[in-house]
C-alpha cells in the first residue's frame, strides 16, 4: 500500500462508513426490539426470555455452516446480500405494525433469522478485511473498525431512546433496516477486486469442512487458548449482562440517570481504547498487549463487586471499571482479532471465526445467563457479580500459559504452525 494511513485508503473508508452506520442501527434495534415486545405486544418475562433464546439459537444452529460457506465463496458478495436480506427482515416489523398485524411470533421469527444472517456476516466480515487491507495492516484496520462500535455505543442508546419516544419502537427499527442498506451500498462501492477463494476438493462435504474448522481451532497453538479463554469468559461475562443493571439500581441504589452515565462511560472508554490500540500493540507486541490489557482490565474490574457506601462512592467504583476497563478490553479485542486473522490461513479463516462465535455467543453466553439467574437466587446479586468477575479473571490464565504472550506480531507464528490443513 502506498498510503500512510488507512484513513487515506478509499475502499477502507467506504467499509468504515458503512459499518459505522450499521453499528449505530444495530444498537437501535437492540434497544427497540425488547420495547416492541413489552410496550406494543404486552410481553412478559417468559416472552422476553424466548426472545433471547431464539437470538442465541440462530448463532448456535447456523454458525458452523456459515463458516464453511464463507470459506467456499467470495466474501464481499456474501456480505452485500446478507445486509440486504437483513434490511428486508427488519422492515417487515414496522410494516406489520402499521397494518395492525404485528404479533410476538413474527418478532421471534425475524430475530431468529436476523441472528442466523448475523452469524454468517460475523464469519465473513473478519475474513474479508485481510483481503482488503493486507495482513500487515490488520491492527490499524481493526482499531479503526473498533472506533465504529465505540461511537455507536456512546450515541446509540440515547438515539434509540429518542426515536422510540418520538416515532414508537416498531418504527425505530426502520433505522436499522436503512443502516443495513447503507452498509450493503458501501460494500458495493468498493473497487478493489477480491481474490478468488482457495481451490478445494469439489467432493468435500460441508460436514467434513466444518469438522476441519473445529480441528483447526483445537490443534492451533494460538487460536485454541483464545477459544478456551473465550468460553468461560462469556459464561461468566453473562453474569454482568443479566445482572448488572439490577445490581446498580437495587444493590447500589443508583438512579436511572446515574446508571446511564456509568454505562455510557464504557462507550467513551472503548472509543479512547480504539484510538490508542494500534500504538499500544505496536509498542508492546501483540501478545504482550493482549495479556497485559486483559489483566489490567480485570484488576480494575474488581471495584464493581466491591462497590458500596454512599451513592457517590458506589457510582465512582463502578464508573472507573466502565471507563478504564472497557478501554483496556477494546485494545485486547483488537489484538485478539488481529492475531486470529494473521495466524490463520485465508482458506480456513471463515470456519475459525464461526467456531469462535458459536463457542462464545452460541453456547457460552446463553448458558451463562441461565447460571447467573440461578446463582443470583441462591446467594444474591452482589455475590453473583463477584463470581462473574472471578470467572472472567481466571479465564485469562488460558492465554497467560500459552505461546501468545511471546508473540511480537501474528506473522511470527504463521510459518511455524503445521496444524492448519
Amino acid at each position: 500500500m502506498s498510503t500512510q494511513s488507512l484513513w487515506q485508503h478509499q475502499d477502507f473508508l467506504k467499509l468504515w462508513v458503512g459499518q459505522t452506520v450499521s453499528e449505530l442501527g444495530t444498537v437501535v434495534t437492540r434497544t427497540a426490539v425488547p420495547l416492541v415486545a413489552l410496550l406494543v405486544l404486552g410481553a412478559g418475562p417468559w416472552e422476553l426470555a424466548v426472545l433471547v433464546i431464539v437470538t442465541s439459537a440462530g448463532v448456535l444452529l447456523v454458525g458452523l455452516f456459515a463458516g464453511a460457506w464463507v470459506d467456499r465463496l467470495r466474501r464481499r458478495p456474501l456480505l452485500i446480500w446478507d445486509d440486504f436480506i437483513r434490511a428486508a427482515l427488519l422492515l417487515s416489523i414496522p410494516i406489520a405494525y402499521a397494518l395492525g398485524a404485528l404479533r410476538i411470533e413474527q418478532l421471534y421469527i425475524v430475530m431468529f433469522l436476523e441472528s442466523c444472517l448475523g452469524a454468517l456476516f460475523d464469519a465473513a466480515y473478519p475474513a474479508y478485511v485481510p483481503t482488503l487491507i493486507g495482513r500487515d495492516r490488520l491492527v490499524e484496520g481493526n482499531s479503526r473498525l473498533a472506533t465504529s462500535s465505540s461511537i455507536a455505543e456512546i450515541g446509540g442508546p440515547g438515539f434509540a431512546g429518542a426515536l422510540v419516544q418520538i416515532v414508537s419502537a416498531p418504527f425505530a427499527i426502520l433505522v436499522d433496516a436503512v443502516s443495513f442498506v447503507v452498509s450493503a451500498v458501501s460494500l458495493m462501492l468498493i473497487r478493489a477486486p477480491e481474490p478468488a477463494p482457495p481451490p478445494r476438493e469439489t467432493t468435500t462435504r460441508i460436514a467434513r469442512e466444518i469438522i476441519q474448522g473445529l480441528r483447526a481451532v483445537r490443534r492451533h497453538a494460538i487460536v485454541f487458548p483464545l477459544a478456551a479463554r473465550s468460553v468461560p469468559g462469556h459464561v461468566f461475562g453473562a453474569f454482568y449482562g443479566v445482572l448488572y443493571s439490577i445490581y446498580l439500581l437495587r444493590e447500589l441504589h443508583l438512579d436511572p440517570f446515574l446508571l446511564g452515565i456509568v454505562i455510557s462511560a464504557g462507550g467513551v472508554g472503548s472509543l479512547v481504547g480504539s484510538l490508542f490500540a494500534s500504538r499500544v500493540i505496536h509498542a508492546m507486541g501483540i501478545g504482550r498487549a493482549l495479556v497485559t490489557t486483559a489483566i489490567a482490565a480485570s484488576a480494575i474490574g474488581v471495584l464493581t463487586p466491591l462497590a458500596q457506601g454512599p451513592v457517590a462512592l458506589a457510582a465512582l467504583m463502578v464508573f472507573l471499571p466502565q471507563l478504564i476497563g472497557d478501554g483496556l478490553q477494546t485494545i485486547e479485542g483488537v489484538a485478539e482479532l488481529s492475531l486470529v486473522q494473521g495466524a490463520v490461513p485465508d482458506g480456513m479463516l471463515g470456519r475459525v471465526n464461526a467456531t469462535l462465535d458459536v463457542l462464545s455467543h452460541g453456547l457460552g453466553y446463553p448458558l451463562g445467563a441461565l447460571i447467573a439467574a440461578f446463582v443470583a437466587e441462591q446467594i444474591g446479586v452482589r455475590g453473583a457479580i463477584a463470581i462473574g468477575w472471578a470467572g472472567m479473571a481466571l479465564s485469562i490464565l488460558f492465554v497467560v500459559f500459552s505461546p501468545v504472550p511471546g508473540l511480537r506480531a501474528a506473522s511470527d507464528f504463521v510459518a511455524a504452525d503445521p496444524a492448519i490443513p
